[in-house]
């Protein structure tokens, strides 16, 4: 029972074979999926998937990196896809200091927005954050997303950063670079991190697990993530699949 919680099905690198790929997710003991869609081009196929496939759910939201070309409308179109019965949360949505396409300022305009839209509408938000701990956390104190938490996707600040997300109501949420052999920070962190409140993502097809590092990464290698986090929690493969699973649908309402 694995929930890949992050996936990016609607990439141009899944554009020739997405039926196969999500086959051998299920062959793989992946039951639910979660495809976020970050821009006017990726939400449609995100809602697109969710709508073809039972098991197949969708976010909604504005990549930070895009920050700069978002307008009102996408934030009312954004609001409008809420209502479909297949969009369980707000996101991705958050900072990101690594590209510098978008300024600082528009990031930190942008992720407001999004947040209070999510509070407007009660929905849970996914969080993206590059080499932006401290701000994205400011943030999210000051607007007080903790009224409807959600994931701090592909965690990978440290156990300090870690504590205060939870205790605004996020979970948090290890992808593949948990099973990096030079990962040192998250696997620390994912040892502190109390069961109840942990999730497993691959971001495919982006971080692919150990041994696949590199390659084009799929839903199928997140049962790679979850060894790994069982081996690191001290409990068996079968419990960190139910409980993270669990944690999934209880967070977005499934």
């Amino acid at each position: 029972m694995l929930f890949d919680t992050h996936v990016h099905l609607n990439a141009d690198q899944y554009e020739d074979d997405v039926d196969e790929v999500i086959q051998r997710a299920i062959d793989t003991g992946v039951t639910n999926m979660v495809v976020v869609g970050f821009d006017s081009k990726t939400i449609p196929k995100a809602i697109e998937l969710a709508e073809k496939y039972e098991f197949i759910y969708a976010a909604v939201g504005w990549h930070p990196v895009d920050a700069i070309d978002f307008k009102e409308e996408h934030l009312l179109w954004l609001k409008e896809l809420t209502e479909h019965p297949k969009v369980v949360a707000l996101g991705e949505m958050g900072l990101d200091y690594h590209w510098d396409k978008s300024p600082k300022d528009v990031q930190k305009e942008v992720f407001r927005k999004q947040i209070q839209l999510a509070k407007e509408l009660k929905m849970p938000i996914i969080i993206h954050n590059r080499n932006a701990d401290e701000d994205i956390v400011d943030i999210l104190e000051e607007e007080n997303a903790r009224e409807v938490g959600g994931i701090m996707h592909c965690f990978g600040g440290d156990l300090e950063i870690g504590k205060r997300c939870l205790e605004m109501n996020f979970h948090i949420s290890f992808g593949g670079p948990l099973t990096f052999k030079n990962a040192k920070l998250p696997k620390d962190v994912a040892k502190e991190i109390p069961l109840e409140r942990l999730l497993i993502e691959t971001d495919a097809p982006y971080l692919a697990p150990h041994p696949y590092r590199g390659k084009r990464n799929e839903p199928a290698y997140v049962k790679l993530v979850a060894e790994k986090l069982a081996e690191l929690k001290g409990v068996s493969y079968e419990e960190i699949s139910y409980i993270t699973n669990k944690n999934a649908k209880e967070l977005f309402g499934i």
